[in-house]
């Protein structure tokens, strides 16, 4: 097992692991306290976290198991980490520390409710999660509160992921897609996936068989990327748009769910168009475009944490 650390006073802007890891954009990390998702209000913290990547290429080659906690605060904090190998790329990669988020939110409008997101989550970076489970966990989101996500993405890699050593701990990795193919309805229904567990099981074999990849979106224009993602099954565009800001790096895209409707509905009504793609289009200006998904992941977690 290798350890090291990383100086957050070195990264361009701030860094929060907590609010980044349970602000409602990840599935795939677990607290070792148990205790992910328990709190509505989750930022500055100290817990351990805890997940198993598959290969990333360009970024690892082997299945890695890490283990990560930050000391100190957002400007002059360290993050501590555990891994099976050198684990810097991969939480640069995952966490997006090589961000200027400084710069990302110069250039975000100002608007009197970002600043408030900013300023009750200072810190919070974007996910880039590994596209296919990433895809899994929000198909599982119809409908449901983070806390139920997360359970959900949990007891699948505990009961159909592989078993990844480290240390004196043992780690499940995120079923592969062959695995949740080989799954019945039934099966992924007896873990409380309910009417979502076909929409899993058969996104699943699209993607085992080579039916169809959604890492393919990554190379096309954003709003044909959204449109290529909603070939599988159970994703909309807002489970796509999803996927598109949280796994493969279209930091504008901006999903338009319970709270960003209801956003839209009290802040910026002149924004609602009527269907998805136009409002997407109005929101996504408003948010400042470029950066728009960043804009809307903090107001998501100020809104649904009670924030005004």
């Amino acid at each position: 097992m290798e350890r090291g650390a990383i100086d957050v006073g070195d990264l361009a802007g701030p860094f929060d692991l907590q609010a980044t890891l349970e602000s409602g954009q990840s599935y795939l990390w677990n607290r070792a306290d148990g205790e992910t998702y328990a709190e509505l209000h989750a930022h500055g913290g100290d817990a351990w976290y805890e997940t198993v990547v598959d290969p990333i290429p360009g970024v690892t080659d082997e299945r890695v198991a890490v283990r990560v906690r930050q000391d100190g605060g957002v400007h002059d904090g360290t993050l501590r980490w555990e891994a099976s190998t050198d684990a810097e790329p991969l939480l640069t990669h995952l966490l997006r520390l090589d961000d200027d988020l400084d710069a990302i939110l110069d250039a975000t409008p100002d608007l009197p409710l970002l600043e408030r997101a900013h300023d009750a989550y200072e810190g919070m970076r974007l996910t880039r999660d590994p596209v296919f489970p990433c895809l899994i966990s929000f198909i599982c989101s119809a409908q449901m509160r983070v806390a139920r996500i997360h359970g959900m993405q949990r007891r699948l890699r505990e009961t159909y992921g592989d078993a990844v050593a480290l240390g004196d701990g043992t780690y499940r990795a995120f079923p592969s897609p062959e695995q949740l193919a080989a799954r019945t309805e039934e099966e992924l229904r007896d873990l409380s996936l309910g009417y979502r567990a076909p929409y899993v099981q058969r996104t699943a074999e699209m993607v085992a068989s080579g039916e169809a990849d959604p890492f393919d979106a990554a190379d096309l224009p954003y709003e044909e990327a959204r449109e290529s993602l909603t070939r599988f099954v159970g994703v909309g565009d807002k489970v796509a748009d999803c996927v598109l800001l949280f796994s493969l790096g279209f930091l504008e895209a901006v999903p338009l769910d319970t709270w960003i409707r209801t956003t839209i509905e009290e802040y910026y009504p002149d924004c609602e168009r009527g269907n998805y793609a136009e409002t997407s289009r109005a929101i996504r200006e408003r948010l400042g475009g470029e950066f728009a998904g960043y804009a809307q992941t903090y107001v998501f977690y100020h809104l649904r944490a009670g924030g005004e």
